[in-house]
């Protein structure tokens, strides 16, 4: 069986870093997430991390598929660009590949959840609400699975999911 790429995108304190831990875990998939990477970087090398996390990322992430491990990969992903340069990591890898995006629609809701968010990589600076309002977003252009966390628990949002992704593993035989 063809090794799954699952790429996780989202705003911050929507809700992806919560499912896609539980999405690794079920589909015993290994978990890479951007954060932790960038943090790694500005830690060891003592640089001002762009987009070489998601370049280093890549690289891991390539090396996991070809040896047929799935990958979850958490993410904010917010441009075409990385999009497709995602992409083309899942063909490379010779791996199905789903695109999935973690929203909260309620803007209350999701002020609270950063607000309230326990930082769990040390060193790492959070975005503050007025930052991740302003922040650039990409509108998606090609398929994606969209989860709405407004409202739902952890459980009900990552059954959900399993569900949608399920329908698109059928697709791809």
């Amino acid at each position: 069986m063809k090794p799954i790429l699952f790429v996780f995108s989202g705003l911050p304190g929507t809700g992806k870093t919560t499912i896609s831990k539980e999405i690794s875990k079920h589909y015993k998939a290994t978990y890479i997430r951007i954060d932790t990477v960038e943090q790694g970087l500005r830690d060891l090398c003592n640089y001002n991390v762009q987009g070489e996390g998601y370049r280093l990322s890549y690289r891991l992430v390539l090396g996991n598929l070809l040896i047929g491990n799935s990958v979850v990969v958490d993410c904010c992903n917010p441009i075409e660009m990385t999009r497709q340069e995602w992409n083309d990591i899942g063909i490379k890898g010779q791996a199905k590949y789903i695109n999935i995006e973690i929203v909260c629609t309620d803007k209350i809701e999701h002020k609270k959840r950063i607000e309230e968010r326990i930082n769990d990589i040390e060193g790492l600076k959070l975005p503050l609400w007025k930052e991740i309002e302003n922040r650039y977003y990409e509108e998606w252009k090609d398929s994606v699975i969209r989860i709405d966390t407004t409202m739902k628990s952890k459980k009900e949002s990552v059954n959900e999911l399993i569900k949608e992704i399920g329908k698109s593993i059928k697709n791809f035989a």
